[in-house]
């Protein structure tokens, strides 16, 4: 159903990067190995970057590819939205799938730093992609199973 799944966030100089890491590790600590990780050191790939201005910014990333933590990202992910986020998300589910069948998805840093999951539209976000596994690709089956999985 789920090919991979791809997160990503960024630090700004602004901003303490623990603080964006914990906020990252909400979702991953939930998906890798079923909620059992206790570090998610060995999954988060972090590079540090140069701003227009010369600020630094570090970019952390991580890529769940494993079905059963992919199948565990979606669960803890639908769980834990709020009534109007999830009514929210079926209304733009279409305008959220690319032709290429990538899901793509936003969460708020700061909820997420206080431990909740909540979509944002801000570009300053938690960004996620989910790339849906179909075969032969069809476009209509991964909404279906877009659906499934968070509907």
């Amino acid at each position: 159903m789920i090919h991979y799944i791809s997160v990503r966030v960024t630090a700004h100089a602004t901003e303490d990067e623990s603080r964006v890491r914990n906020a990252l590790d909400l979702f991953l600590l939930n998906s890798f190995d079923k909620g059992k990780c206790t570090d998610t050191g060995k999954y988060v790939e972090v590079l540090n970057v140069e701003g227009y201005h010369g600020n630094p910014i570090s970019l952390l990333s991580a890529t769940i590819k494993r079905k059963p933590d992919t199948r565990a990202f979606a669960t803890f992910v639908r769980s834990n939205m709020s009534p109007e986020d999830v009514e929210l998300l079926r209304s733009e589910m279409p305008d959220r799938l690319d032709e290429d069948q990538m899901f793509h998805l936003r969460f708020d840093k700061q909820a997420a730093y206080d431990g909740k999951v909540k979509l944002s539209s801000s570009s300053d976000a938690i960004i996620v992609k989910l790339k849906i596994e179909t075969y032969p690709k069809d476009r209509q089956q991964a909404g279906n199973i877009v659906e499934e999985l968070f509907g």
